[in-house]
Parts: C-alpha cells; structure tokens; sequence
C-alpha cells in the first residue's frame, strides 16, 4: 500500500483502509508526533492519519519554503523528543555535515544555538516519523497518511468514524484531534470583517513580489506574524514604507540565550495568582540585572510552571491574565529568532518601518488599487483612514473555534462532541486530553492535543509542548486498546 491514500485510491478508499485503532485528525507537527509515538510502543496497531496536505509533519508552521522563515527557538529548545533535549541539535549536525542548510554558517553560533528554517525543521520531523514507521513495522504496526480534510464525525460507545470532503467514510476505535493551529491570515471565520479578503499572506512572497517595490504596506498586528511578513517582504524585494498598528504596539523581544538562573517558582509554591507572578518576575529580573546576568534568564525558568499556574488559576484569574498581561507575556515570551529581529530592528531605525499603538476598526472601499483601512489610535476616541498599496493580516492564530469558519469544527460544536475551552480558547479537555462534550461529559473515544488544548493549559503550541503531550496521550491510547483487546 502507498504511503498517501489519495488520487485514484479515494474511490475504493473504505474497502482499502478498513478499520483504524486510532484516527488521527491533522497531519502536522502534533498528529505526526502523536503517530510516531504510537508507532514506538509495544504492540500492534493501525493508525490512519487525515491531512489534506501531500506531507505529514508540516502543517501550517513547517510548510514554509523560504529559508528567512526560521524557528523562534533555537535547536536546543526545539526537540520533538522529549526524552532527548538534543535530538535536533544531533540530527542538524549531521545534516550539515552531509551539505545540507550550507547557509547555517551565517548565524557564526553552535549547532545548538542555531535557528533552523521551518522547512528545514519540517524535514526532521518527518524522519523522525520515518523512523518510528520502521520501528513500528517490526511488531506489525502501521501509520497511514489519508490524504483528504475531515469534515464531520461520529462518535458513539463503539468508537469513531469519520467523513471526508470527498464523502468517504473512514472508522476507528478511537479518534484525536490534532488539528494544529488556525493561523488568523489563512483561517475563514465566521462573522468576518472581511479582512483576510483584502489582505496578503504574511508568507506569500510570491504575491509580495508583485507589488510596488516603494509602495506602502499596512500591517495589522505586531507579533511573530509581524515579523514573518517582514522577512517576506523584504525577500521579495519591497523596500518601501512597512506601517505596523496593534493594539498594544509592542514588537516581540530578540530571543538570546541567558544563562540558567533558580527557577524561583518551584521554591515558592504560594505564586498563584497573575499579580503575585508579575510582581515576583520583575524583583528577578531586576536582581538579574543588578548582577549583570539577562532579564531573559530568571523569565525563562516561568515557562515550566506555565501549565500548572494556568490550570489552577479561577476564571477571573484566568481574564485578568489575558487582558492586563497577555500582552507583555507574549512580546516577552514569544521572542523573535535574532535575524528576524536584526531586520525589523534596521527597517524600524531607517524608519522605514513604524509601529503605532491602534486597533483596527473597519476596511474602507478601495480605491484606485489600494486598502484603506479605518484604525483608532489607542487613547483617542476618534478614528481615521490610513491608506496603502497593500495590506497584511498578521494578528496570529485564532483560538476560538465558534469563529472557525471550517466544516469539522463547526460540525462538532453542532453535534455537542466538544465545547469551548477556559476563555472559549480552543476545546474543554480532561487533563490526559480525553475531550468534554456540550454536556460536560468527559469522552472515551475522542480525545485532543497541541493547540486545542489552549484553554487548558495557556502554552500549548510549542514544539516542546507538542511532544509532551504526544508521549502521554500515546501512553493513554495505548493503555485503552490494550484493555479492550483483554476484554476482547
């Protein structure tokens, strides 16, 4: 059988397939991980991976091609094992070595400082699950890539079937949603302002290249997505005005690497609340400071403690988080990889780039090929028009799956399978990842992982993370089927 299920397959596709022990719903970093684990453990089993892409292992964030687009981490921070913090850094040096990435000696750092293109990324990844493919195939096991989009789903005691765009119907004891991320510039939503209609996408240097070079690009938000559609920009050869507007006007801080320093929160168990963390991450990083030593370094140890302080925290708790830190914890936090920075950094001192502290307020008629948009800077109560050749969607990833304009999580929300998560932030969740339903029923044959689970645990996308989860619910998964086989 082929690796991918798709062209001429797809008529005969459920005689081919069969029944699944596990369908995995997205074929990106979490579902390949999540696959890849399963494939590692004891046993025999049947995996069915649904991702309309051609390759597993990629999805939104590893798709990119130009080498500009790199991690915001560096290899040391970025292993999808979570066994071995240096697996990446391991398998880049022997990837450089056999000529691969040629352009990593530019970054003048160690192998395990350095900040890999996502494609390059993508592409370890997806040996990784080529490995454990091979690994699985000795105790019979199989992990198989269904190349189509998931569009509705059943569940019931007896497990979980599945149906694609193209009508197929796939079946499986037990079904995960490792969608991955919704990406704000490239997700349709329900109730739009029609704003990704008008606008570019931050990673489409092709389209960019299209534009005049000296024209004004209008860009609305200020974080990691910012910073791609710069590097874009600048790749494909714009060297005009860049005009930045965010709510808040922050730009993302440069990722460096500090040394360690005392993880203070696993000393002091009474840090619960927002205000006690906020106060007690300024008194580090001001003593940091004083001692010479890198804000980032006591900012860093916080990352650890991020899920438990999230999941403990009240509701109201949760909401003064999000509207009076989430702001500075994501430009400190969600850092930008250094040569990003560099050229934010000089576009913003030639003043060729500007960023203004505004919230968007509506799109304008066009007018003679160019945007208008209608933005209210922050502390005034009027709003004006700003005009451009061109405008860029970049306000990151849309958590909220009620303005997911897609038809598996609209159909899901209808069906009561799922409910919103804390804050409407991704889909409720039991803390192994078993999903709860409309009725607040915990689920035993629908479970999810990676960025679903935002609501859950606040920091739920990143690479290590990912892998985290992918181990545990793997563990769980495999636990179930083994008792079902001895009930069997």
């Amino acid at each position: 059988m082929s690796e991918t299920l798709s062209g001429q397959a797809t008529s005969t596709i459920s005689a081919v397939v069969g029944r699944a022990d596990v369908l995995i719903v997205g074929g990106g970093l979490s579902g390949a991980m999540l696959a890849a684990q399963l494939l590692r453990l004891p046993g025999r089993r049947r995996i069915l991976i649904v991702e309309p892409r051609a390759e597993l292992g990629r999805g939104e964030a590893y798709s990119a091609t130009e080498l500009g687009h790199t991690l915001n981490g560096n290899a040391a921070r970025m292993s999808v094992d979570p066994d071995n913090a240096d697996d990446l850094t391991q398998w880049l040096e022997a990837f450089i070595a056999k000529g691969g990435w040629p352009e990593s000696d530019q970054q003048h750092v160690p192998v395990s400082e350095l900040f890999p293109p996502r494609g390059i990324f993508g592409l370890y990844v997806q040996q990784r699950l080529a490995e454990a493919r091979e690994q699985g195939a000795v105790s019979g096991s199989t992990a198989e890539h269904v190349c189509g989009e998931a569009v509705d789903l059943h569940i019931d005691s007896s497990g979980a079937r599945l149906t694609l765009a193209d009508g197929q119907c796939l079946e499986g004891a037990y079904a995960v949603l490792a969608t991955g991320m919704f990406p704000a510039a490239r997700t349709r939503q329900k109730h739009s302002s029609g704003l990704n209609a008008a606008a570019i996408d931050p990673w489409d240097v092709a389209a960019m290249s299209r534009l005049d070079p000296q024209g004004t690009v209008l860009i609305i938000g200020s974080g990691l997505t910012m910073v791609d559609a710069v590097v874009s920009l600048e790749q494909a050869g714009h060297r005009g005005p860049i005009r930045v507007f965010s709510r808040h006007g922050l730009l993302p801080h440069v990722r460096r690497q500090p040394p360690a320093w005392e993880d203070f929160l696993a000393a002091d168990q009474s840090i619960r609340s927002p205000r006690q963390l906020l106060r007690e991450v300024r008194r580090q990083c001001a003593a940091a400071l004083a001692s010479g030593i890198d804000w980032q370094a006591p900012l860093d140890t916080v990352r650890a403690h991020i899920g438990r302080l999230w999941s403990q925290a009240s509701d109201v708790q949760r909401r003064q988080f999000v509207r009076h830190v989430r702001p500075w914890w994501e430009s400190h936090h969600h850092r930008s990889p250094p040569l990003s920075a560099e050229l934010v950094e000089r576009l913003y001192k030639e003043g060729r780039l500007t960023i203004e502290a505004a919230s968007l307020k509506g799109l304008d008629e066009p007018r003679d090929g160019r945007v208008s948009i209608s933005i209210r800077p922050r502390g005034e109560s009027r709003a004006r028009t700003v005009t451009g050749e061109a405008l860029i969607n970049s306000t990151g990833i849309e958590y909220d799956w009620r303005r997911v304009d897609r038809p598996l999580p609209q159909q899901l929300l209808a069906r009561g399978l799922i409910r919103p998560g804390p804050l409407a932030l991704g889909i409720a969740a039991d803390p192994g990842g078993a999903v709860v339903d409309a009725e607040g029923d915990v689920s035993t044959r629908l479970f999810a992982m990676g960025p679903p689970l935002r609501g859950m645990w606040w920091e739920s996308t990143a690479v290590t993370d990912v892998a985290s989860q992918a181990k545990a619910l793997a563990v769980r998964l495999a636990q179930l089927m083994d008792s079902q086989k001895g009930r069997g």
